[in-house]
C-alpha cells in the first residue's frame, strides 16, 4: 500500500474565515493526510472569536502572537518561523497556507524550492503574486464543494472574455497536441497544474471537461469510450485554410 503524502498546515488567522475550515480540511483530504494543523494569531482579540469555537473541533493548535508594536503584526512571522521548521526538520509532502496575505509569497517559493507541493487557500482579495506561486489555490469565497456540474450562460460569458485564462488553456493544448491539433485531457491537465495555481473549481467547474465545453472556442471528442480530447477551434480554422 502506497503511503499517503503527509500534509502541513498553517492558518493566518488574521487573513482567513473559520467558517470555511471543514471544507479547506475535506479538500486536502484528497490529497493525503493532514500531520500538522496551526493556527496564529492574537486570540485575545475579538474578532478570532470564530476561530476559537472551531479550533478544539478540528484539532488545530492555536499559536499566541501578541501584537508588540501598534500596526506591527507578529503573526506573519512566527508562521513563516514555524513552517520553515517544518521544512527542515519534518518529513513532510504538502505545505499548506490559509491567508490572503501577500507578505507569504517568498515562504511558497522557497517551499517548491525545497520540492514542496503548496496549496494556498484564501478569499478574492488575496494578490495574484500570492496566487500565482502556490502549486494550487483555491477561493474560499465561493463554496469548494458544492459547484454546479452544468455551467451557466452569464458565466461562460465572464470566462470567455478571461484573455489570461483562454491563453493558458490553450498553451496547455499546443504543448502536448498530437499532428492533428487534437491533446488528451489528462496531459493538458498536467501540464496546466506544473505552470500555474490554476483550478477549474475557481471558475465554478468541478471537472476541467466542464469548463472546456462551456467555451465555445474548443472543440471536444471521445474515443474508447471515456478518452476526451480537446482541440483550439482557432488553430483548427488555421489548419483548414486553403493553400
Amino acid at each position: 500500500m502506497k503511503d499517503k503524502e503527509k500534509i502541513a498546515v498553517f492558518i493566518d488567522a488574521d487573513n482567513a474565515p473559520a467558517k470555511k475550515v471543514d471544507k479547506i480540511l475535506s479538500e486536502l483530504a484528497r490529497y493525503g493526510v493532514v500531520n500538522i494543523r496551526k493556527a496564529y494569531g492574537n486570540w485575545k482579540k475579538q474578532n478570532l472569536k470564530a476561530w476559537e469555537e472551531v479550533l478544539h473541533e478540528f484539532a488545530i493548535q492555536p499559536i499566541q502572537q501578541f501584537d508588540l508594536t501598534k500596526g506591527k503584526n507578529a503573526t506573519d512571522m512566527a508562521l513563516v518561523i514555524d513552517a520553515m521548521d517544518v521544512l527542515y526538520t519534518k518529513n513532510i509532502d504538502i505545505i499548506c497556507l490559509v491567508s490572503s496575505d501577500c507578505d507569504f509569497t517568498p515562504l511558497v517559493t522557497r517551499s517548491l524550492a525545497d520540492g514542496k507541493f503548496v496549496i494556498g487557500f484564501g478569499e478574492r482579495k488575496a494578490p495574484l503574486a500570492f496566487v500565482n506561486s502556490c502549486s494550487r489555490f483555491l477561493y474560499l469565497d465561493e463554496d469548494i464543494e458544492t459547484e454546479q456540474d452544468i455551467p451557466q450562460p452569464k458565466q461562460n460569458k465572464n470566462i470567455k472574455s478571461d484573455t489570461k485564462l483562454i491563453n493558458l488553456l490553450r498553451q496547455a493544448i499546443e504543448a502536448v497536441e498530437d499532428d492533428e491539433g487534437w491533446a488528451m485531457l489528462g496531459p493538458i491537465g498536467t501540464h496546466i497544474s506544473n505552470h500555474a495555481s490554476f483550478d477549474q473549481r475557481n471558475y465554478g467547474y468541478k471537472k476541467l471537461s466542464d469548463l472546456f465545453m462551456a467555451i465555445d472556442l474548443f472543440e471536444m471528442k471521445q474515443t474508447n469510450g471515456s478518452v476526451l480530447w480537446v482541440k483550439d477551434k482557432k488553430k483548427a480554422k488555421q489548419h483548414n485554410k486553403p493553400i
